[in-house]
């Protein structure tokens, strides 16, 4: 913590116990505990008590976000988890309240940030330089879009030090198999490097030393920070990684499920659509993990509306037909929302070319990875992976094969609840066989 702190702050501190701890650790500093739940802080104030704390200790029923806490001579210490609160649940005053804020210490907000990200935000607010923090939360803002906000907060104004990456393997947040990390900071600095470790068990996670460092610079470039955190892939000989070979893509988003993908030839609301515009899709993850190794027959797939962005270029029965078709679309309110604005044209949903393998990427298993030999486009629910140069089926269903047999849910990053993700960029760090090189682990080459 650089040092003793003359006062620690814990927002959002529940039943007291960092505030205890911290105060077993420093004896002399002022600990203020602050929660919005009365009954939380109720229980805090006995844990103090308890513990022997109470004549330096306060706990304050407040947001943390409105609290005032007055200067003192010395460091603060901010200790603590804050809630887990996804934005659905944050008010859309406490929204504009974060990018009004954020907007001030010139950085970009998203309202779909979690309560985790108003919290840090909310010590920038409050902090002096030389102030410190660690903060334990879940781990999804290392990669996820709004986690770019907390990225630049901690880079440009929080002096980001260190980050403990824990495991599910360590259970940090009992019952919710997820992945956490323990964020280290010092406000004013900007060190070159930050610390990092990961954790598989929490009797770990009494080390001190970092396992490595990465450049600042390296952090600022890039918004998938569980990639660095990683390190470099062990290279074995006749391997290669995975996008050295292909390119890994997300499917398209729709927009508006309900609209674009449909069960049956005739959508709902329109008349039937010329079968030119209708694309067989796997539009569940469920769909590649029934079939197993190779995605042979597209019958039991849904369809995708997919039209094109210039309707003149459709014959003219087509034409009629798709008009009324977005009539009906537009009632739905096809044509409204933050995707369908963004596009070059409201209706066309752009589906990627389709890809010869498709993998799931987000599950409580390993990925699985299917030979698309039916050529069935796919949605967001999936990855596609595209050869980089031309393979022959043989080689595409070896590297299929291989990357089922291989991958580890360890490989990927753990959700809340226990889902495994793996981002496009994640799932090109895998590890292969090179193209026409034998593979003592493999019983396959995959040979062009």
């Amino acid at each position: 913590t650089h040092g003793t702190p003359a006062r620690v702050v814990d927002p959002g501190t529940g039943s007291g116990r960092f505030l205890v701890a911290a105060g077993r650790a420093f004896p002399s500093a002022e600990l203020v505990g602050i929660d919005l739940d009365p009954f939380a802080a109720l229980l805090a104030r006995g844990h103090l008590a308890a513990a022997g704390m109470a004549d330096r200790a306060r706990v304050i029923t407040a947001d943390f976000r409105a609290a005032c806490l007055p200067p003192i001579d010395g460091r603060t210490l901010y200790l603590g988890n804050p809630p887990y609160v996804r934005h659905h649940q944050i008010s859309p005053e406490w929204k504009a309240w974060l990018t009004a804020t954020a907007r001030r210490h010139g950085l970009r907000a998203s309202q779909l940030a979690g309560l985790h990200a108003h919290f840090f935000l909310a010590i920038a607010e409050t902090a002096r330089p030389g102030d410190t923090g660690v903060l334990i939360t879940a781990a999804e803002w290392l990669d996820v879009n709004y986690g770019r906000f907390v990225q630049s907060l901690l880079l440009e104004i929080l002096g980001l030090r260190t980050l403990v990456v824990i495991e599910p393997t360590a259970d940090p947040f009992p019952g919710t198999a997820t992945t956490a990390v323990i964020t280290g900071f010092t406000v004013g600095e900007r060190p070159a490097t930050v610390g990092v470790r990961r954790v598989e068990t929490s009797a770990a996670l009494s080390g001190r030393e970092p396992e490595r460092a990465i450049a600042r610079a390296d952090l600022a470039a890039t918004g998938r920070w569980s990639i660095l955190t990683r390190g470099v892939p062990e290279r074995r000989e006749g391997f290669v990684e995975l996008g050295e070979i292909c390119r890994v893509h997300r499917g398209q988003v729709t927009g508006a499920n309900r609209v674009w993908v449909t069960d049956a030839v005739q959508p709902e609301g329109g008349d039937d659509l010329p079968a030119s515009v209708l694309f067989p899709a796997v539009t569940r993850a469920r769909e590649l993990i029934a079939a197993g190794t190779t995605l042979a027959d597209d019958s039991a797939l849904r369809r995708v509306i997919d039209l094109p962005v210039d309707l003149d270029t459709l014959a003219a029965g087509e034409r009629e037909r798709v008009e009324r078709f977005l009539r009906s679309a537009r009632e739905r309110g096809a044509d409204k929302g933050f995707i369908a604005e963004h596009r070059r044209a409201w209706w066309a949903v752009g589906l990627r070319a389709p890809a010869p393998i498709l993998a799931t990427y987000m599950a409580r298993r390993p990925p699985a990875f299917v030979l698309n030999r039916t050529a069935a486009r796919h949605i967001n629910i999936a990855h596609g992976l595209y050869p980089r140069e031309p393979m022959g089926e043989a080689a595409l269903r070896a590297l299929a094969e291989y990357l089922s047999g291989s991958v580890r849910v360890g490989d990927g990053r753990t959700y809340a609840g226990g889902l495994t993700k793996f981002e496009p960029r994640e799932m090109e760090r895998l590890l292969v066989p090179a193209p026409g090189a034998p593979s003592s682990v493999s019983a396959t080459r995959l040979a062009s």
